[in-house]
């Protein structure tokens, strides 16, 4: 009985623990291809209200990124979006991009649109 007890724990254990991996080499390199999208571009970038250039805007992104790795809280692009580039994590107001000739419109949208003409099934980004 006590067997069958710890070999359910372990299990579990070990079945969480896949639970949480790392993002593919497929999705990096998405994630990284949507901050040199954002860092390549003439777009600005709003968070809690200031807008910043984009090696600023690409530089703070890269630290949430970084912090979700290793808080294992990112495995795809679509997190990334979510989770990293989409809003404040203090504030949680909406980050915003600017590009010129365009109007604002939210961070999240951007991405996606971003990340859709990467994979080939989506409009080309702005």
């Amino acid at each position: 009985m006590i067997a069958r007890i710890a070999t359910a724990v372990v299990l579990s254990l070990l079945l969480s623990m896949s639970v949480q991996a790392a993002p593919s080499a497929q999705a990096r390199r998405e994630i990284q291809g949507l901050m040199e999208a954002l860092s390549t571009s003439s777009c600005e970038f709003q968070r809690n209200g200031t807008w910043h250039g984009r090696e600023e805007a690409r530089k703070h992104l890269q630290r949430k990124y970084d912090y979700l790795l290793k808080k294992n809280l990112v495995d795809t692009a679509e997190q990334f979006i979510e989770r990293a580039a989409s809003k404040s994590s203090i504030s949680g107001r909406a980050y915003q991009v600017r590009c010129p000739g365009q109007p604002a419109q939210p961070a999240a949208v951007w991405f996606k649109a971003k990340l859709d003409a990467s994979r080939g099934s989506g409009a080309p980004g702005r």
